[in-house]
């Protein structure tokens, strides 16, 4: 009796311990092979994002060498200019927080005990005195792991000077051929099967990259200038927290909750206003820029989203976490090409096929 045969769940039920398995032995490939399968991500991702301006500028009549060299430039000035400018502000930023973390706490601590002064004047059922200490001790244990080892993740995630000058190099190695190198890799596939994949696998990342650190862009910017007429404290930093939890779905709420709390805890009131401004750039953001950036970002259920950022970062950590979504969406993007049919094959496909791939290497 053939597989073909077999009824369709129990099809599916043999397959599921294989997959635990190719799952697990991949966690231990990737694991054993750290920090050289980081720095490859990171490195594709990188020379794939620098692809867009390059193809960008090649489409207004500029040779493909040409674009490289100015792309790479301006990349170039854009990192030095960051590193003169923000970083030292941010690390700056990131000190100040440190030293002034046990004040905040204890001017928290203050404003919960007035407010408990308060509710026993009022006579209202209110009983803070037991939940303070406990609440205040976590508070502070959560935010000084935060920002004590905020920038060693950092430091873990890029790795060591080498890690990243190898990081360095093979990006630009991977802008120059890289296109040869996926060529290679696709004519491996039937060619009506790499036509589809290629082209999922491209649009897929570009609607997330694009859109999201565009929209993430915008909000950081947004949300730092009005932290700065608020005169909010920090204000840098705490922008862009929330542009960096930007990057990602559900990240939003999750910064702004982090920033309004922390400066709440130094001026209850300052961290309302906080909230209000920040939740509304963001609802802005959402309502007014995004679907002018991108319709659908991803196609993928939020239960999906949420069960691919756990996966990628149990796989490789922030890096991890930045190439879930997208690398979900295009695993979801191949199984529904199969399931309709898409991958069947055609009898003039492979001179389509054989013509992009020509036309990729001539641009």
């Amino acid at each position: 009796m053939s597989a073909n045969q077999l009824p369709r769940w129990l099809n599916i039920a043999l397959a599921f311990p294989l997959i635990i398995l190719n799952g697990w032995v991949l966690l231990q490939v990737i694991n054993y092979f750290q920090p050289l399968v980081s720095i490859v991500v990171a490195a594709i991702l990188l020379a794939f994002i620098l692809d867009y301006p390059i193809r960008f500028v090649q489409g207004r009549g500029v040779k493909r060498n040409l674009a490289i060299a100015g792309v790479l430039l301006l990349a170039v000035l854009i990192l030095v200019a960051v590193g003169i400018t923000l970083v030292p502000l941010i690390i700056q930023q990131l000190n100040e927080l440190a030293n002034i973390l046990p004040t905040w706490i204890d001017s928290g601590s203050q404003q919960l005990q007035a407010l408990q002064n308060w509710a026993t004047t009022e006579q209202l059922p209110v009983h803070l005195s037991g939940l303070i200490p406990q609440i205040l001790d976590r508070i502070s244990n959560q935010i000084q792991n935060f920002t004590g080892r905020i920038l060693g993740f950092a430091l873990d995630t890029i790795g060591s000077l080498v890690n990243v000058l190898l990081t360095v190099v093979l990006t630009f190695y991977l802008v120059l051929n890289g296109e040869r190198l996926w060529d290679g890799i696709f004519l491996w596939f039937p060619s009506h099967v790499g036509l589809q994949v290629r082209h999922s696998l491209r649009e897929d990342f570009q609607n997330y990259f694009i859109g999201q650190v565009t929209l993430a862009t915008i909000l950081a910017s947004g949300i730092t200038l009005a932290f700065l007429a608020l005169r909010v404290p920090l204000s840098l930093l705490f922008g862009l927290v929330i542009g960096f939890f930007a990057l990602f779905p559900f990240g939003t709420g999750i910064g702004i909750t982090i920033v309004s709390s922390l400066v709440a805890l130094s001026n209850f009131w300052l961290g309302v206003e906080v909230l209000i401004v920040a939740v509304a750039i963001d609802q802005f953001n959402y309502n007014f820029v995004a679907p002018r950036i991108l319709s659908n970002l991803t196609g993928l259920n939020p239960v999906w989203v949420v069960i691919s950022l756990l996966i990628g970062a149990k796989l490789g950590g922030l890096l991890g976490l930045l190439v879930a979504i997208p690398l979900g969406s295009f695993i979801k993007s191949v199984g529904d090409n199969w399931r309709e049919g898409k991958f069947t094959p055609a009898a003039n496909e492979d001179v389509k096929y054989s013509s992009e791939i020509q036309t990729a290497k001539n641009l």
